[in-house]
């Protein structure tokens, strides 16, 4: 009998993320390409646009259970608007540098992010919602890229009514949609159509 079929199991990497709409990922991935151009650096601008929420790598065997869980935390859930605000930069303890838009009412997504928590059975994190813009820059990068981008005010909006499940090869590789999460309270969203009576 082999003991040790954990060790020998693909681990994957799974995200869970917000999408923004159409209309504000296009005006992110703008940014973005700004972002690489200033830097000359195309790769950084082809990432997906999202509001990471949670991450965990384990193997495939243990994904319908993490789905199950997810559509309880779905279910319970009412939708929600979020708003961006302004373009911001962090120094990460390894020394490296991120630049992200931030989420001007941070509220709902770290409640989210907190049911999420609760559901595994976490001790609840500091989580502070953005869109990344580009990560893993150099001090002089941030330097230079900052004067351009911290004057521009990025108020954007868009609804929220579903987080969606990633996953990747923990050894690396593009991220895979594994399924969306709509969430069970979608008619009392703000902004509804399922808001105003026929």
């Amino acid at each position: 009998m082999n003991t040790n079929y954990e060790t020998s199991e693909e681990v994957f990497d799974y995200l869970l993320v917000v999408n923004p709409d159409t209309l504000v990922s296009q005006d992110v991935s703008r940014i973005r390409q700004f972002v690489a151009s200033e830097l000359n650096d195309v790769a950084m601008s082809g990432s997906p646009v999202h509001v990471a929420l949670f991450r965990s790598a384990f193997p495939e065997r243990f994904q319908e259970d993490f789905i199950t869980m997810l559509e309880e935390v779905a279910r319970k859930q009412a939708g929600f608007a979020i708003y961006t605000s302004k373009i911001d930069a962090n120094r990460h303890t390894d020394g490296q540098n991120s630049v992200f838009i931030n989420v001007a009412n941070p509220k709902p997504l770290i409640e989210l992010h907190r049911s999420i928590l609760q559901a595994f059975e976490l001790k609840p994190q500091a989580f502070k919602p953005h869109i990344m813009l580009a990560r893993g820059l150099e001090d002089a990068a941030v330097n230079m890229l900052m004067p351009l981008l911290a004057q521009q005010i990025f108020v954007r909006s868009f609804n929220c009514h579903c987080f969606s499940l990633l996953k990747r090869p923990a050894t690396g590789g593009k991220y895979e949609r594994v399924r969306d999460f709509v969430f069970g309270d979608i008619e009392h969203m703000v902004g509804s159509l399922f808001n105003h009576a026929a």
